[in-house]
């Protein structure tokens, strides 16, 4: 039986986990798994659901919409593998973790391409024949550049586009362009541990815990909603580079957890913060 996605978001008021219920079931439809979520301090009302059975799904939206309060929001999402495209700059373990997990049918996605300003990860792309697109930076300006990475990205139908350690900070327009579509990964010591080798940076600093975080992209540097995060303990028997393989493991885990809860519409964005089921 086919599976769908329902997202809905809007102000709280009573009676709303009623109303949605009963339209779902005079479609036909069962739920078989919901979470529901209020935050007080905004009276604002989350709802998710995992429907079975064949949808209507202009008929089934209008209808919910009709019951809810002002300025809600209904998503209704085929339960499928989405298509996404990675970003990438010279570091691979991030790639390479994704290109691992996909391979073994682990990712509820199909990645349709890797691109990146350098040459250094076409050998992954190529071990996983998936297509490469190099497109040099060198020479051009940093609009000229993200137009070329737009012109390859839209060779695509994109769900998703997954910046794997890429070095490069996008413009407000490309944000835009692929608003709520775009996840980040960043070793926490942002920001106080800004620019080249954070890990020599925390060593010097002696930090006890080491982390990272994963995002939603917007127009603020590495301040964009967050979905995920983790730490690891370190101590003074670390040097420098064994902070970098903690914390290079450390992302790859926060980064694809962040994929996952993305690709099964788990995610909810309000305010600049992620309710997430």
């Amino acid at each position: 039986m086919s599976q769908s996605i329902l997202k809905v978001n809007c102000p709280d008021r009573p009676g709303l986990i009623y109303h949605i219920a009963k339209i779902i079931y005079e479609h036909g439809l069962n739920i078989e798994k919901n979470s529901e979520f209020v935050n007080d301090e905004h009276n604002w009302f989350f709802f998710r659901a995992i429907l079975d059975g064949k949808i209507d799904y202009d008929q089934l939206k209008s209808q919910l919409l009709s019951v809810l309060p002002k300025n809600g929001e209904v998503k209704l999402i085929k339960r499928e593998k989405k298509d996404m495209v990675i970003l990438g700059t010279k570091e691979s373990h991030c790639l390479g973790d994704i290109l691992i997990r996909y391979s073994s049918n682990e990712l509820n996605a199909n990645i349709k391409a890797i691109i990146s300003n350098h040459m250094d990860l076409k050998f992954l792309a190529d071990k996983f024949d998936i297509p490469y697109h190099y497109i040099d930076a060198k020479d051009l300006s940093r609009e000229d550049h993200e137009e070329r990475v737009k012109e390859a990205i839209d060779r695509y139908s994109v769900d998703l586009i997954v910046l794997a350690k890429y070095m490069r900070i996008l413009t407000p327009s490309f944000v835009k362009e692929y608003e709520g579509k775009i996840i980040n990964i960043h070793h926490s010591f942002l920001p106080a541990f800004i620019g080249a080798n954070p890990y020599k940076q925390a060593y010097d600093r002696g930090v006890k815990i080491i982390g990272a975080t994963a995002h939603y992209v917007n127009d603020n540097l590495d301040e964009g909603p967050i979905i995920a995060q983790d730490v690891v303990s370190v101590n003074h028997d670390y040097s420098w580079r064994d902070m970098q393989k903690a914390g290079r493991n450390i992302e790859k885990i926060v980064l694809s957890k962040a994929i996952d809860l993305a690709l099964d519409d788990r995610i909810f964005v309000f305010k600049n913060k992620t309710v997430i089921f």
